[in-house]
């Protein structure tokens, strides 16, 4: 009998971390979804040299596909004003 109980008691528990992590796991709130790094996040996670620019070898991603759109002296280094002046991404449409 004391099996049997304890079969019960673990099963339970499975379920009851199964159902926490689905009512948990995604809030929906748009207030918790990433926002575009600002200027200085990415100096601190990509300026390699620091200098207080972000050079094509230094970027990746996004950035470095749109650098010359977004290095508009075209010195090859994306600056801050740049950056602040830089067309926005478009946003996908979810279906």
């Amino acid at each position: 009998m004391k099996k049997h109980a304890f079969k019960t008691v673990v099963l339970t528990f499975g379920i009851a971390i199964f159902m926490s992590n689905s009512v948990f796991g995604q809030t929906g709130n748009k207030q918790d979804r990433k926002k575009p790094p600002t200027f200085k996040e990415l100096i601190k996670e990509m300026d390699a040299n620091e200098d207080g620019k972000l050079s094509k070898t230094e970027i990746k991603g996004p950035l470095k596909e749109h650098f010359s759109e977004i290095d508009t002296d075209e010195d090859g280094f994306i600056t801050e004003e740049e950056f602040e002046k830089a067309p926005k991404p478009e946003r996908k449409e979810r279906n």
